[in-house]
């Protein structure tokens, strides 16, 4: 700590300068009004240590008040000498932190040290706390809006189920309080007519403000073309990607989203899809638990705004029956352990198969929460770093 002391001259002063600079901290004793008046004026301070009759008993209020006013959010310690407990009150009315009594055989000085390192890790500790409060409810606002344009109820038709969920993630602040973040995560799903149903999982880069801006305005243009006749999911996703190049707000500071766009036609029980920078699918066989990831690396395009006129491929398989198709974004497969190491530790889709297997027997909506427990256990009690959307359908 660097300790400002206002300590009027005695024989305690030589004790001070011993005992204080100690462990690391380092305190500057000022004698003289003037001297201290001009320390106010650096910066730097974590707590102050004032004599309650510096330079004057008369005086010391004010000397407070312009400390006060000089460097407002540092504690400030007061010493009081044992009869001037009703000069003391004055000042504990005003906004003292902490005080101790200055005895006539100066063993208050053994405890000045701890007192200073407690009103020190006080005010740090209200300080996240209100750090936390207002980003907290700033990202709040912004989480509402986003998760607004998630859908409640997904379709079920034609012996199809579809369940969805969507996780923020969240942040420690000064390393205590947990905070939900806003983030750039989206899934939705429609119905195109009797027999084709829509579903997409996306995800902008980033968090926050943008991040969530970038997801309501492609959430907007796909509601605004999804009527538009196209003849797969390349040619619309080359549409959406065309337009989004265009977009300021996705492109600022060189954003981008992923994102999964698929179409199943529940008649002739296919899908078909396409990939911009996403993770590809994976499609469980109930009947004898295998799971397989559908498509290959080559077929994932880039992000969608990253280049205009890239052209996108169609990719389509069969459902069997007593099947499972999974779609998601990599905050599921990312999530790490604290003491791991981020790429090496993750989740990773050998997880998400391992829950998928372990899941089986279980309904589509318990299957889906066991996948997000089993995500977020590995990160022993710190949540996922990133946003996570995930939506699972299933054919009977």
């Amino acid at each position: 700590m660097n300790i400002l002391v206002g300590w009027e001259t005695s024989p305690e002063t030589e004790t001070l300068e011993l005992m204080l600079n100690v462990g690391g901290h380092e305190a500057t004793i000022c004698s003289e009004v003037g001297q201290f008046d001009l320390k106010l004026k650096e910066t730097g301070w974590d707590v102050v240590l004032l004599s309650l009759s510096f330079p004057t008993l008369e005086e010391s209020i004010g000397t407070f008040e312009r400390t006060k006013t000089a460097i407002p959010g540092i504690p400030v310690v007061g010493a009081a000498k044992s009869d001037d407990i009703t000069h003391l009150i004055q000042f504990v009315s005003q906004g003292l932190h902490s005080h101790v009594i200055r005895d006539v055989n100066g063993n208050f000085i053994m405890l000045l040290l701890s007192m200073l390192e407690a009103a020190h890790e006080n005010v740090r500790a209200l300080r996240a706390q209100v750090v936390a409060e207002r980003l907290s409810e700033e990202v709040d606002s912004v989480r509402k809006l986003q998760e607004s344009v998630i859908p409640d109820d997904l379709p079920e038709t034609n012996g199809y189920k579809v369940v969805g969920r969507y996780e923020p993630s969240e942040i420690r602040v000064d390393g205590q309080n947990m905070v939900v973040m806003a983030g750039g995560d989206y899934y939705d799903s429609f119905a195109l007519d009797d027999t084709r149903l829509v579903m997409l999982v996306g995800d902008a880069s980033g968090h926050g403000v943008k991040a969530c801006m970038s997801i309501m305005t492609m959430h907007t243009l796909i509601r605004m073309i999804r009527n538009n006749r196209y003849a797969n999911t390349a040619d619309f996703v080359n549409a959406v990607n065309d337009r989004l190049c265009k977009s300021d707000i996705v492109q600022d500071e060189g954003g981008f989203i992923t994102i999964i766009y698929c179409i199943l036609d529940t008649e002739s029980n296919k899908i078909e899809w396409t990939c911009a920078g996403h993770p590809l699918p994976l499609l469980q066989d109930l009947k004898t638990n295998k799971v397989m990831i559908l498509g290959h690396e080559d077929q994932i395009g880039l992000p969608l705004a990253v280049m205009e006129g890239w052209n996108y491929e169609c990719i389509s398989a069969a459902i069997p029956p007593n099947s499972r198709l999974l779609i998601y974004t990599d905050g599921l497969e990312e999530a790490f352990p604290p003491s791991g190491d981020a790429l090496v530790d993750q989740f990773g889709v050998e997880g998400i198969i391992k829950a998928m297997q372990d899941s089986k027997n279980l309904t589509l909506p318990e299957a889906l929460e066991l996948i997000f427990q089993r995500s977020s256990d590995i990160t022993e009690g710190t949540g996922r770093h990133d946003d996570t959307s995930v939506m699972m359908i299933e054919r009977k």
